[in-house]
């Protein structure tokens, strides 16, 4: 079983992203050209390979979709189950939302973190996208929801493949490119070590929704980098930069 955690290279991604643009690092997602899928069609395609990545901040398409009279996106949770929530809540909602027995949603402590989390498999979370592995995230002192996870990969579905990981994360990018984040939040395309960041939006709360496509990067000619995608991870996060989590008192060590 995967060990979940608050993923606190999340707060890392976060000020690195503030902190102002990368430079184009000319990443390439290494995969073969596809059709375009039903899903694909409203957003965007998977590019054919050798087709870079642009690096950038925000996008024109993101500042075409987030106007300043566009209502504000607003981040509370993941379907039925939102931010704040106990497990007993968190529990109904899975069911709910996807007709989970009990058995099939499973628990977890980080020891590290001393978080609490609940996991359950997805199949087809996504249209076509194969099966993802969801995790509910309860706070150290709250003891409540404060971050929900998805992940796609070979742990979480034996046929999943690079280019399944990266048109699902090109179909999830589309999608949050258009819901209105805060245009100043808004980040596509950001190279980061171990991969690329697509997505990072935030609403007026600072609750925000991550989209890492996380591989191996090889060189090739021209000192073009290729990113060969692994898994897709997928972040709503209540409070990246102080998450709810255990951490030694200043001044005991």
């Amino acid at each position: 079983m995967r060990k979940i955690y608050l993923v606190p290279t999340l707060v890392g991604l976060l000020t690195s992203v503030a902190a102002g643009p990368l430079a184009a690092q000319g990443a390439v997602p290494k995969q073969k050209a596809a059709p375009a899928s039903k899903a694909n069609a409203a957003g965007t395609a998977p590019a054919a390979a050798g087709t870079p990545v642009a690096a950038g901040a925000t996008s024109a398409a993101a500042a075409e979709t987030s106007s300043p009279d566009d209502k504000s996106k607003a981040i509370d949770g993941f379907r039925s189950a939102k931010f704040g929530m106990n497990e007993a809540d968190v529990r109904a909602a899975i069911a709910k939302d996807f007709g989970a027995k009990p058995d099939a949603v499973k628990a977890q402590d980080n020891a590290s973190e001393l978080t609490h989390s609940l996991l359950y498999s997805a199949p087809e979370l996504l249209p076509n996208g194969g099966t993802a592995e969801l995790s509910y995230v309860f706070g150290y002192k709250s003891k409540s929801l404060i971050q929900i996870g998805a992940v796609w990969s070979k742990g979480s579905d034996a046929a999943i493949t690079p280019e399944k990981l990266f048109s699902n994360a090109n179909i999830l990018r589309a999608h949050f490119l258009s819901e209105g984040f805060k245009p100043d939040s808004i980040a596509v395309n950001m190279p980061v070590n171990g991969g690329i960041v697509m997505f990072r939006g935030s609403d007026a709360k600072d609750r925000s929704v991550i989209l890492l496509l996380q591989g191996t990067f090889e060189n090739r000619d021209n000192n073009q980098r290729v990113l060969t995608p692994t898994s897709l991870l997928l972040f709503y996060v209540a409070d990246a930069k102080s998450p709810d989590i255990f951490k030694l008192p200043p001044g005991q060590f």
